[in-house]
């Protein structure tokens, strides 16, 4: 396996393609539809609160008053983040038992063998998905609070987003990663190593992932994408070039 931002990156969207194939129409229903709803309800709620927010943060008669013209595109980069995130760590909480069926389906389609320890079913996949997804919950959380605080640190706060991206992609690689090697039964601990194994293809595609997850219209199937691409990228790390 080519360890480069390319090879990651084509796997998203070579994922993308295979959204259309007929014999995983009916695995996508679910996520495709949490996918959309949890996106418009917290796209809808940041919206809404953002004015109440700027003006409690930065009252336009406060003692930062004058800067305020400066710091509102940081402030608006900051709820933009926090938004997103949200979205990403509830869509995929409540889709990740779905994702985990999609995620077994794609490797048989690709490698003509369903994985071992995969769920043959929806209510078998239930705890374990959750727990899962809370675990990476927690790792993110650990890691990106303190990334956060860069942003009100001067001077430092031009790096901060770079950084948060560089982040973002990392972190998106392990989330979707989970899936076609958690059917494999590897703890999170074993997932981890493989993928700093293969870092650049990881990165490159978590930066697709977020890119797609940032554009109207790919944005509401960028999750089971991202699941579908995952996957295609864990079947070559182990061996298996996708052909389809």
């Amino acid at each position: 396996m080519k360890n480069n931002p390319a090879t990651g990156f084509n796997h998203l969207f070579q994922g993308l393609g295979m959204l259309a194939m007929p014999g995983l129409r009916r695995y996508l229903l679910a996520p495709l539809a949490i996918n959309i709803v949890v996106f418009l309800v917290i796209g809808w709620i940041g919206y809404s609160q953002f004015d109440s927010l700027l003006n409690s943060f930065l009252p336009e008669n406060g003692w930062l008053s004058f800067l305020r013209w400066l710091l509102w595109p940081l402030f608006a980069l900051s709820v933009l983040l926090v938004t997103f995130y949200t979205f990403t760590a509830v869509a995929n909480l409540i889709a990740a038992p779905f994702n985990s069926l999609l995620s077994a389906k794609v490797e048989e389609l690709l490698t003509g063998n369903r994985p071992e320890q995969s769920p043959q079913s929806f209510a078998s996949t239930i705890v374990p998905a959750i727990l899962s997804e809370l675990r990476k919950l927690v790792y993110f959380l650990v890691r990106a609070l303190p990334l956060l605080l860069l942003f009100v640190i001067p001077v430092v706060n031009v790096a901060a987003p770079f950084l948060w991206l560089l982040f973002s992609a990392w972190f998106l690689s392990v989330e979707y990663a989970d899936y076609p090697m958690g059917n494999h039964g590897l703890d999170f601990r074993s997932q981890h190593a493989r993928l700093k194994k293969a870092r650049l293809s990881a990165l490159g595609f978590g930066g697709g992932v977020t890119l797609m997850m940032m554009v109207p219209i790919l944005n509401f199937v960028a999750m089971p994408a991202a699941v579908v691409g995952a996957t295609r990228l864990w079947c070559e790390m182990e061996g298996h070039t996708p052909s389809k």
